[in-house]
């Protein structure tokens, strides 16, 4: 059994429907079998979930933040800074909050902040240490 792998995330949103806009206008493409509760996106070897914040408190049986904590980050990486200014660019046009421009940073790379509308940090990144495979899966150290 393969253990070391993640197969979905799923971010608690406020307004469904806002956020499932914000993805489409980011050019992603729903998948089926979500509903008025939640949506899924099939993204490469995962999916990613938005569900209404008030049904998953219901099904976690607990209750979940009003606001993003900044705990956790969510990270696109590209194999250009053009193409991480570009992914910015596009991500502020469909209604993202700019956190940090993206710009080279200390590490090496390249990378920016913005936040989704229910304040989801995201970062674009390029990291010229990593590379990806002949069909743009991430594969680490080049």
């Amino acid at each position: 059994m393969d253990v070391q792998r993640v197969t979905m995330v799923t971010l608690a949103v406020a307004d469904l429907a806002v956020s499932r806009g914000f993805y489409e206008r980011l050019g992603w493409v729903e998948a089926e079998g979500g509903n008025d509760n939640i949506a899924f996106f099939k993204l490469r070897g995962l999916f990613m979930g938005l569900y209404s914040r008030d049904k998953l408190t219901d099904d976690i049986g607990l209750p979940i933040q009003k606001r993003a904590t900044g705990s956790i980050t969510l990270a696109t990486n590209y194999g250009s800074q053009a193409e991480v200014d570009v992914a910015y660019k596009s991500a502020l046009d469909a209604g993202a909050v700019a956190i940090t421009k993206p710009e080279e940073v200390f590490w090496g790379g390249y990378s920016g902040y913005y936040a989704d509308p229910d304040g989801h940090l995201w970062e674009m990144a390029h990291n010229p240490f990593w590379s990806f495979d002949e069909d743009g899966y991430l594969v680490g150290n080049a």
